[in-house]
């Protein structure tokens, strides 16, 4: 685990006190080299330790290894007499300086070519930095104050981040940051781009856009996000900035995804998927917004500290992603994007999703999020091996809001609970204790007993009552079986990336025309793939033809499958046969994310009493322990 430098930050706190200047450490980074992607940065470390130990990420923005070591070049120190400094390489990512007590200059370079808000990436057109993935640390100076300067930056190009600029000029090249985690938490944009402003609630939104400018149009984007912005602040109660930066790119062909940030977040939509569905560029924003609360500010007590060495395992993403999910969609049917009949499409499918994954009845919630670490591997995304922690934790979100609207006759819902864990976790700047953590909060919410809620459903793969809540508000499920259309193959997705083939049923006409496992998929029907394999299969029916183009051992193809078919589960949420006022008012209630008010009508599912809601204490009754995947 990283050891966070207790003498660092007292040297930090005592040169405040008797008002000496504070040490930092300087980075700069030049972008001349464009034409080879290559990066490349000097780091200024202050006197200290005679010896350092330098460290460079293996993972950042992803759940996933990722040794960002293995673009590295050319590594050297020199001390303040630039006088060449012994280095020695301990690991694939750890480097040693000697005779560093004065201070030192480290000089590497880097190769930066991963397009997409989860990369770093320097071209001709633009940089675009996750900065963990570029800029070593020293072990023993984590806590010290940094500042980076970006040199060589061509004239016509400016640069965005939510970094504190280091003068008051607006073309300043130099920023600053507390520490290294708030410095990497800062991505950055540097490119001739588009740029515009939103002010509102107080607050000061940029919106910068690298992308042609025939694929978007500003004012309809900055409508978006001043829409999204206002509906989740007032959704929280509560607005932790002042000033909030959204880098977003439209790129021609695959791609796409988001990545929050505690000021800022990186979006990434094809331009025809914006254009062709442009509720999906809202929903990315809305959940990458919203993700400023939940996971960046009420965040996992085994998140914190940030270990940059290792994997981070929590037992906690279905909530930090999935619940997150969850309320995307309660915004999105607040702004009127989607309607109810939709939502409860979406819904269905999302069902349908978790159902057709035999995983399902093996996984928890709680072990998918462990395994997070593992979703860079095709076998591990196969419907047999996995869940999604996005899938469950939005039906376990979905269901907890029912189950806290029964509990408390429609009074308070999920939307009080995050509120709750924002005021006691958040506003209080402590982590929360993973799934007991939510457990606690819905427990003083509702003053109701939760446990075997969060035994079966969350630790534990008991079935989701989804009738059981639905009724709730007047609503059930209907399955039925179907014939479906079956192209024989199964596809995973490793976030941005391109779509790989992971299992090809030998008995079906994809194995016939020569498909194989680690094919990657370019094109559906002559269209690049920018979204969903699925969702695309899934417009088609049976006895027509998919014609893919494919690359993988064999080099790149054109094939033509015949789809055929196969029997499966079809969902559908509709409404009982005879719905009462209170359930019909419950449902308007639960669709527009408010509570219900008083109402002396009984809960429908009944629950022990447990604690009172309190600010100041979690519930009497979460004493008895959750079940957890690994040790935290």
């Amino acid at each position: 685990m990283i050891r966070r430098s207790v003498s660092t930050s007292i040297v930090v706190l005592l040169c405040a006190v008797v008002g000496w200047a504070v040490p930092t450490v300087d980075y700069h980074v030049s972008l001349g080299n464009r034409v080879d992607h290559m990066v490349h940065v000097d780091m200024h470390l202050p006197p200290g330790a005679e010896t350092r130990t330098l460290q460079l990420p293996v993972w950042n923005a992803l759940y996933q290894i990722r040794d960002f070591a293995q673009f590295v070049r050319d590594v050297s120190a020199t001390d303040s007499a630039e006088k060449n400094l012994e280095i020695r390489k301990t690991d694939k990512c750890t480097w040693r300086v000697s005779g560093a007590g004065d201070g030192a200059t480290l000089r590497y370079s880097i190769v930066a070519d991963i397009a997409g808000p989860f990369g770093a990436e320097l071209s001709s057109e633009h940089a675009f930095f996750n900065l963990a993935q570029i800029l070593m640390y020293s072990v023993d100076q984590l806590s010290a104050p940094a500042t980076i300067t970006f040199g060589d930056v061509p004239v016509t190009w400016t640069i965005a981040t939510a970094l504190t600029p280091s003068g008051v000029s607006a073309s300043t090249s130099t920023f600053s940051a507390k520490n290294y985690d708030r410095l990497v938490d800062s991505p950055v944009e540097i490119a001739n781009f588009s740029q515009t402003f939103v002010r509102e609630g107080g607050a000061t939104y940029r919106i910068v856009v690298h992308a042609d400018p025939a694929d978007f149009n500003m004012a309809d984007v900055a409508n978006t996000v001043r829409r999204v912005v206002a509906t989740e602040v007032a959704w929280m109660k509560d607005r932790p900035f002042d000033e909030y930066l959204f880098i977003i790119h439209f790129p021609r062909g695959s791609g796409g995804g988001g990545m929050e940030h505690a000021y800022s977040s990186a979006i990434e939509v094809p331009a025809a998927r914006f254009k062709d569905d442009p509720v999906a560029f809202t929903g990315l924003l809305a959940h990458e917004f919203f993700h400023l609360w939940n996971v960046k500010r009420i965040r996992p007590q085994s998140l914190v500290p940030v270990d940059y060495t290792r994997e981070n395992y929590t037992t906690a993403l279905w909530f930090s992603e999935g619940v997150t999910d969850a309320v995307q969609d309660f915004i999105l049917l607040r702004l009127g994007v989607i309607d109810e009949s939709r939502w409860l499409r979406l819904l269905a499918r999302s069902i349908r999703e978790f159902e057709e994954r035999p995983a399902h009845l093996r996984q928890s919630a709680e072990e998918s999020s462990i395994d997070a670490w593992l979703e860079k591997y095709p076998d591990y995304r196969l419907p047999d091996r996995s869940i999604s922690y996005y899938n469950k934790g939005e039906l376990l979100g979905i269901l907890l809001d029912l189950a806290v609207r029964d509990a408390t006759h429609g009074r308070k819902s999920m939307r009080d609970v995050l509120q709750w864990m924002n005021r006691n976790y958040a506003q209080k700047d402590r982590p929360f204790p993973d799934t007991l953590g939510v457990r606690q909060a819905v427990e003083a919410v509702t003053g109701t007993d939760f446990s075997k809620f969060f035994d079966r459903y969350v630790s534990g793969v008991g079935a989701l009552p989804y009738d059981e809540y639905l009724q709730t508000v007047g609503l059930r499920l209907e399955r039925q079986k179907i014939q479906a259309p079956y192209a024989g193959f199964e596809v995973v997705r490793n976030f941005d990336e391109v779509p790989v083939v992971a299992r090809v049923d030998i008995h079906s006409d994809a194995a016939r025309v020569g498909l194989e496992n680690g094919d990657t998929i370019l094109k559906i029907n002559g269209k690049t793939v920018s979204d969903g394999v699925q969702g695309r299969l899934g417009n088609l029916h049976i006895g027509e033809n998919l014609k893919l183009r494919v690359s993988g051992r064999n080099g790149q193809r054109d094939l033509k499958i015949k789809l055929g078919a196969r029997e499966q589960d079809e969902f559908h949420i509709v409404s009982i046969d005879s719905i009462s006022p209170e359930q019909r008012a419950r449902r308007a209630a639960w669709l527009s994310g408010e509570e219900q008010g008083p109402s002396n009508a009984p809960g429908t599912v009944r629950a022990s009493a447990g604690a009172t809601e309190s600010d100041s204490a979690v519930s009497s009754t979460t004493s008895s322990p959750v079940r957890s995947g690994a040790p935290q």
